[in-house]
């Protein structure tokens, strides 16, 4: 008789459920310097299925594995052939399991890489950085300037 194991803020997932992690290069803007930073991210179906048709990504390497093999009880593990300076990314916990639910309800995606292996054919680009902690400003500068019929009944 073997046991089931089930994550208390997942139960409908298991710890053999196929899940795809990624590499992404980011940024963190501090003091006006911007510096480079390794993210370890879920990757959702859709959001695979999108990378592997070549669009240009910040994604170094993704590697299909398991939930166990990630989340080990309430500890996050490195997953293997990522370098040791890599961090999880913001929210990694509820992110992975959402992204587990998605290969679950895409069966197909699970062929796309198969489970144990690392894919590094993708379009990886820089040239448009994701800085993580980057805020919005808005301004009186931003509004748009209305033409002076547009509120009228002609």
């Amino acid at each position: 008789m073997s046991t089931v194991i089930s994550y208390q803020n997942a139960p409908d997932l298991a710890p053999d459920d196929y899940i795809v992690i990624g590499l992404a290069t980011c940024f963190i803007k501090e003091d006006g310097e911007v510096h480079q930073v390794e993210v370890v991210e879920p990757i959702p179906s859709a959001a695979l299925e999108a990378l592997l048709k070549g669009i240009p990504t910040s994604y170094k390497l993704a590697r299909a594995t398991t939930l166990a093999s990630v989340l080990d009880g309430d500890t996050l593990v490195l997953p293997e052939g990522f370098p040791e300076s890599a961090q999880f990314g913001d929210e990694f916990v509820p992110r992975i399991f959402a992204s587990a639910r998605t290969y679950k309800r895409r069966e197909t995606s699970k062929s796309l890489i198969p489970l144990g292996t690392t894919y590094t054919d993708l379009k990886y680009s820089i040239e448009r950085k994701r800085v993580l902690n980057a805020s919005r400003v808005v301004t009186k500068e931003d509004n748009v300037k209305q033409h002076s019929h547009t509120h009228k009944v002609l």
